[in-house]
Formats: C-alpha cells, sequence, structure tokens
C-alpha cells in the first residue's frame, strides 16, 4: 500500500552541495514531499529549518549530531554508489516515481557530474527527476516534445547527454530551430531564451540535458 501512495507523491532529495541556500531550499518544498537526506544534506535541512523523513549516507562529510525519531541509512565509506544515488534507489524501492534533487549543483565539480548522472539513472528507470536550485533548473530531455509554460524572458541551454548528437525542433525561442543537429563537441544550444507565453522542444533523436537560467537579469539575448 506504501508503494501505491508513494507513487502520488515528490520524493526531494537534498544532496551536499556546500553553496546551497537554504532559505530556497525551505521554499522549495510541499507539505507532502518525503525529503531525504543524503550526508551532509542534513546540515543544510537543519539550517532550513527541514526536518527529513529519512537519512542516508556514510556521514563523512557531516559531523554534527543526528536526529531522534528520523529513520538513518548508515552506509559504508567504501561503496560504489554515491550517497546521493543510494538516496534514490531507496526511494525508488519505495514507489517513488517523482524526483526534486536539491543543493545538487555547485561545489565540487566531480560531485554535480555524479548527480547530473543520477538524473539519467532516474529517467532510465521510467521517472521524472529536476535539479533545482535558486538560479537553474535542469533536466534530462528523451525524444519527444516537451512544454514550458510560464518562462518566456528565462534563458536555456541544451547540451547532448549520454549521445554524440541530438536532432531538436524549438518554438517560442529567441533562435528558433526546425530539426537542427546538435553535437557533443560543440556548445552550439548555449544561451537561447523563451519569447512565448508557452513554449516547445521537441527532441527528434538523443537525449538533450536542459537547463533553464530562472533569474531573468542573466537572460543574454533580449
Amino acid at each position: 500500500m506504501a508503494t501505491e501512495i508513494n507513487k502520488n507523491r515528490r520524493c526531494v532529495v537534498i544532496a551536499g552541495a556546500p553553496c546551497a541556500d537554504a532559505a530556497y531550499i525551505k521554499a522549495a518544498l510541499r507539505p507532502l514531499d518525503y525529503i531525504i537526506c543524503a550526508d551532509r544534506g542534513y546540515q543544510t535541512a537543519v539550517e532550513a529549518g527541514v526536518t527529513p523523513n529519512l537519512l542516508v549516507g556514510d556521514f563523512d562529510s557531516y559531523q554534527g549530531g543526528l536526529p531522534r525519531g528520523v529513520e538513518i541509512i548508515r552506509l559504508n565509506p567504501e561503496k560504489d554508489d554515491t550517497d546521493t544515488l543510494h538516496c534514490v534507489k531507496t526511494a525508488l524501492e519505495r514507489g517513488f516515481t517523482d524526483f526534486i534533487l536539491l543543493a545538487a549543483t555547485g561545489g565540487r565539480l566531480d560531485h554535480t557530474l555524479a548527480n547530473l548522472s543520477v538524473t539519467e539513472y532516474l529517467t532510465d528507470r521510467g521517472t521524472h527527476c529536476i535539479i533545482l536550485s535558486e538560479n537553474e533548473k535542469t533536466e534530462l530531455l528523451t525524444e519527444g516534445r516537451h512544454i514550458y509554460s510560464g518562462c518566456k524572458g528565462l534563458t536555456f541551454s541544451v547540451f547532448p547527454y549520454g549521445c554524440q548528437r541530438v536532432v531538436l525542433s524549438y518554438k517560442g525561442a529567441y533562435y528558433p530551430l526546425d530539426h537542427g543537429v546538435l553535437t557533443h563537441s560543440t556548445a552550439m544550444g548555449v544561451s537561447n531564451v523563451f519569447t512565448a507565453d508557452t513554449s516547445e522542444i521537441t527532441v527528434h533523436e538523443g537525449r538533450v540535458l536542459l537547463i533553464i537560467n530562472t533569474r531573468k537579469d542573466i537572460c543574454l539575448c533580449e
């Protein structure tokens, strides 16, 4: 029964990026979210005044006391999975299909790349995942039509991900595209702008990492 219920709830994983904005994280959460902290992510949760449902980690990057009354999964420091990946694997076992990653970018580049790979891991398993920060929204787009409303004026960039090239079309963008080809070795998809109340990105071939800059003051094309 719990597995079925969890299909209708968001699972929010608070990772361990050291530059996370605690106020933003608190504002991004919803009352019914299931919150998992990955190791140092618990420190961010404390700073945000948030009580998680689950703590996961080897706790090598968090040295404070752990809360009572909260489920804790302790990991061996010598492991194959990152703490964040272990979080989402646990959540998948519990039936969650909608994921938000917070405090997952910034800080160490290798950790950011590892968290980007988590989005692909979840996509491969038929679930949805978005990485959110106070400045950006990042998600992995598979083949098909993707609609974006309320983004007019926001800058977005796209990159082939896990493939050598992608074929894309845009509607409602400053630089329109009709079955354009972007390759892995050239950054031709950087700094476009949504220009319509409802815009479309269609992925005809390949997979795309989409990054939307949610601050309009970093829009470069208007």
